[in-house]
């Protein structure tokens, strides 16, 4: 067990890739704190079965572009656990809305939860894991990188600002923390449940592996990453997009 007693918080965990990522990071061991803004059940759910495979969590309401709410967060998970060994930065959100729809509010909603709330995590969760050390991954995206979209436009400068932001921290913070970021292409969550049959047809086509990742698959990768078997790995960003063209 990779990550026995260790302790994990992970942003946006109730669903999808946060989903999956804590409960593997439990079968390995790692306490952890499972993060939600509205899924309060769902959240729940995770947490009763973390504790089903043997290891302790707790669910914590969190807005990740408050400031207020991140110093409760980090606070809660010191009080319930005593220290943070590894942060996931997953928290998320995304409007497919046309360029010339897009509102002022969604451009600065989707940036506040999207960067902002990655930089509030880190700067408060920082000073609980620089005397002992520990990992941090930002969950990215291959917008950020190659595959921009208009009707996405926030959404890609968000990511785009995320790799940055991880190779900044991995300097910063080097050499007590390590930070890298997971750049996911197309992953079958709630988050692209909406899309049309035609569209996932025509992008499954583009993806080598001619198919959308599992969660469990995205996960595995933020596990190595946060591991020692990724050591002397950090300001990396790693694309896992079954190949896309």
């Amino acid at each position: 067990m990779r990550f026995k007693d260790k302790v994990v918080l992970i942003t946006g965990s109730s669903r999808g890739i946060g989903r999956a990522t804590a409960l593997l990071f439990a079968q390995e061991g790692a306490k952890v704190a499972v993060n939600y803004v509205n899924s309060k059940d769902k959240a729940q759910d995770v947490v009763n079965k973390i504790k089903k495979l043997g290891s302790d969590a707790f669910a914590i309401r969190c807005d990740v572009s408050k400031e207020k709410d991140v110093k409760n967060m980090i606070n809660e998970v010191i009080k319930k656990f005593g220290h943070i060994d590894v942060l996931v930065n997953n928290a998320g959100i995304v409007y497919d809305v046309p360029l010339k729809e897009r509102s002022l509010e969604q451009w600065k909603r989707t940036i506040d939860v999207n960067l902002t709330g990655i930089f509030l995590c880190s700067k408060y969760a920082i000073p609980h894991m620089e005397k002992k050390g520990g990992s941090i991954v930002i969950v990215s995206s291959t917008n950020g990188i190659d595959c921009f979209n208009p009707d996405s436009i926030d959404y890609d400068v968000t990511k785009a600002g995320a790799i940055i932001l991880t190779k900044d921290l991995a300097i910063a913070l080097a050499p007590k923390i390590r930070v890298n970021s997971v750049a996911p292409g197309w992953v079958d969550t709630d988050m692209n449940k909406d899309l049309t049959k035609e569209f996932i047809e025509e992008e499954t086509k583009r993806i080598y592996l001619k198919r959308f990742a599992k969660p469990e698959e995205i996960a595995k990768t933020i596990l190595f990453l946060s591991s020692d078997d990724a050591s002397f790995i950090t300001g990396s960003i790693l694309k896992v997009d079954g190949g896309y063209s």
